[in-house]
């Protein structure tokens, strides 16, 4: 019985080893899209109103490795979403997305960012009132800086644009300083929560709204 159980014992440790090496070896070698863009990829924040919204987009935008709700643009160190909420600290709600400039160009990620919601109005974004909710962009280089004020100029020109929206663009471009992660039941909230009636109500539109305007370039992973 003992000799059984030693057996027993040596071939799962046997089995352990096995799958754990196995492991070891996948995560260790990264899959053909990792070793496409581990050495291109950059980030950009960006604010659009409630970062549930924003952050449901990009999340589903090709090219795009990952999206992270958090706060910029104001004074209070480690702000809480109560304290931004408060409209007293000078942050604004914002997505932090990081991409492969060779997969998605910067100049399509921020078309994709100004048609997804309504620069036109200040410090608001449908029912959403107040300055964490403002339509803004923190880069991080001058090169991105060049291109959002070109991107926003063409677009503030199209003809196409100002059928979407009649008033003038008023979003932000401004450096970003520290950026903030919210707190973690904030991050991936649309794909945690889909029966939420603000995801329901709210965000779903946005998504259908880009996938609508962006089809080729949505991801068939949701």
């Amino acid at each position: 019985m003992n000799q059984c159980r030693s057996l027993v014992c040596l071939f799962t440790l046997l089995l352990q080893f096995l799958t754990g090496s196995v492991l070891a070896a996948q995560e260790s070698s990264p899959t053909s899209n990792e070793k496409k863009t581990s050495s291109t990829t950059e980030t950009i924040t960006l604010g659009g109103g409630c970062f549930w919204c924003v952050e449901a987009v990009f999340q589903r935008l090709k090219g795009v490795s990952k999206v992270v709700s958090g706060y910029t643009g104001g004074h209070v160190e480690n702000p809480t979403y109560e304290q931004v909420s408060g409209k007293k600290t000078g942050h604004a709600e914002v997505v932090q997305v990081t991409f492969d400039p060779e997969v998605l160009p910067l100049e399509l990620l921020l078309e994709v960012f100004w048609y997804t919601h309504d620069p036109t109005t200040l410090n608001r974004q449908g029912n959403d009132y107040g300055p964490q909710y403002r339509s803004s962009v923190f880069y991080g280089t001058d090169k991105q800086r060049d291109v959002a004020e070109a991107v926003m100029k063409k677009l503030g020109q199209s003809k196409e644009f100002k059928k979407a929206y009649k008033n003038p663009i008023v979003t932000e471009i401004t450096p970003l300083s520290v950026f903030y992660p919210a707190e973690e039941y904030h991050q991936n909230f649309y794909n945690l929560n889909r029966r939420n009636p603000y995801c329901q109500s709210v965000v779903a539109g946005k998504v259908r709204k880009f996938e609508k305007l962006f089809k080729e370039h949505a991801t068939t992973k949701k």
